[in-house]
């Protein structure tokens, strides 16, 4: 029964595109750029690939074949295929409950800026005043929280065919056609291919484990693995489609975006700021929501044209990642309560929407709140909790699952089904051998970054 009942996809496209759209978020246009501009540029690009291409198809490419497998989000896929890693399924689980409510917190920041570039204009948006008042007020950044959340419930609400499908058939081609328009006007400013060249060309000099590890904890982050969204999306996935053909396109997107977004900001930072030295000093949200304001208020009366289509596109990649992890947050609630779709998606907005409203309050109500020490917030809590800990812990996981328990023919017939697995021995060694090692840099890599004990 729950197979003629499960959701499906109407089209390859459309289940490559929703996918992509989860793949592709913030980390895509605000982590991408800083790291290819700190870690020489070509030589990171090169490595990123590579790792795309190895580690992250094989990680992917397993829970997609997971989740059409058994038809199930994460909590009952794990169970269907042995009934004693019901756990791992729990473990994945937690992930997107943890995610989901801080990520559209993130979403309405985006959502305001959008707003402020019709309704305020660049001058009044440009500067770190402006950021900082927005996060820390009391009605403000709440309202905006709401609207954002607003938008992905709507959506998810349409179902996957009606809501999430016909969505990402329209943001996620709009979002690439944006990229490329504001990264070919970026590169007409004097100036900028000097800096597209600092981006584009590899220093040799600046290979080292510090560059492999970034390059492999972005491709990780980035492809919305070890979160339960792909073993969802896959559960909707026909089986006449073709697992690997679906995988490489995604991971093309996801690349492609990456890649479009250093384009369109590493130029752009290179001329405000001078140096490739200095844009690689900025990341995540001030490179966001500080430097580039500063930066777009600089380009005069093309000013807040580029400033509200940049944050458009933006916004954009923000909802196609906060509709996957909303759709895999009510996937899970109804396969784990037996419930129907619409009763889970009520229980998952509630949810979420109180907790935004917790984290969101330790910029303003609760900021005395410091779970990791001075100037950490709720929302930086989160973030290591699920981002550095629960998913490097869920792809090793996985990893032993699939390699050592079930055994890789498991997963591999799965793909054959729709077509030829060619990478099948390269995908045999990834997830027995290579890919568990890699996990386990990526975990410790990252906690001792959090606490001081490596640099990155």
């Amino acid at each position: 029964m729950e197979q003629k009942k499960r959701s499906s996809f109407s089209s390859r496209i459309g289940f490559v595109l929703a996918a992509a759209g989860s793949a592709v978020g913030l980390g895509n246009l605000w982590r991408f750029p800083y790291l290819a501009a700190r870690y020489g540029g070509g030589i990171f690009l090169l490595v990123y690939l590579i790792l795309a291409l190895t580690f992250g198809f094989s990680l992917m490419i397993t829970e997609i074949a997971i989740g059409r497998k058994t038809r199930l989000s994460c909590i009952g896929a794990y169970k269907a295929l042995d009934k004693r890693f019901g756990f791992l399924g729990w473990l994945a689980a937690f992930v997107p409950f943890i995610i989901t409510p801080y990520y559209c917190i993130i979403g309405g920041w985006v959502t305001k800026y959008t707003a402020a570039y019709v309704l305020n204009g660049a001058e009044v948006v440009a500067g770190g005043d402006f950021f900082t008042g927005f996060i820390s007020s009391n009605v403000e950044s709440y309202f905006w929280m709401l609207l954002f959340m607003a938008a992905t419930f709507i959506v998810v609400a349409k179902g996957v065919k009606g809501g999430i499908e016909k969505a990402n058939l329209v943001m996620m081609p709009a979002l690439i056609v944006m990229a490329v328009a504001i990264a070919a006007y970026t590169l007409t400013m004097p100036g900028a291919l000097d800096g597209a060249l600092y981006y584009l060309a590899p220093d040799w000099s600046k290979f080292s484990p510090e560059l492999v590890i970034g390059a492999l904890g972005q491709m990780f982050y980035s492809l919305s693995l070890a979160m339960g969204i792909m073993i969802t999306y896959g559960s909707y996935l026909d089986k006449k489609s073709s697992l690997t053909q679906s995988v490489t396109r995604i991971g093309g997107f996801d690349l492609g975006v990456s890649f479009l977004a250093g384009l369109m900001i590493v130029p752009a930072a290179f001329v405000a700021m001078g140096s490739g030295e200095a844009v690689a000093e900025k990341s995540g949200p001030s490179l966001m929501f500080v430097i580039l304001p500063d930066v777009f208020s600089g380009m005069g009366q093309a000013a807040g044209v580029v400033g509200f289509v940049f944050f458009l596109l933006v916004l954009f990649a923000a909802l196609t990642s906060a509709i996957s992890l909303t759709e895999t947050c009510t996937s899970i609630v109804q396969d784990g309560a037996g419930w129907s779709r619409k009763k889970s998606l009520c229980a998952v907005i509630a949810f979420i929407v109180a907790m935004g409203i917790i984290v969101n309050s330790g910029y303003n109500l609760l900021s005395f709140v410091e779970p990791l020490g001075a100037g950490t917030t709720l929302l930086d809590f989160c973030d290591f909790l699920s981002n550095s800990v629960m998913m490097p812990i869920a792809a090793l996981m996985t990893c032993i699952f699939v390699g050592w328990i079930i055994k890789p023919k498991t997963v591999a017939d799965e793909v054959r089904l729709s077509g030829p697995f060619r990478a099948e021995k390269m995908w045999t060694v990834m997830v027995k051998y290579i890919a568990p090692v890699l996990v386990v840099v990526i975990l410790v890599a990252y906690v001792a970054q959090q606490f001081g004990l490596f640099v990155m």
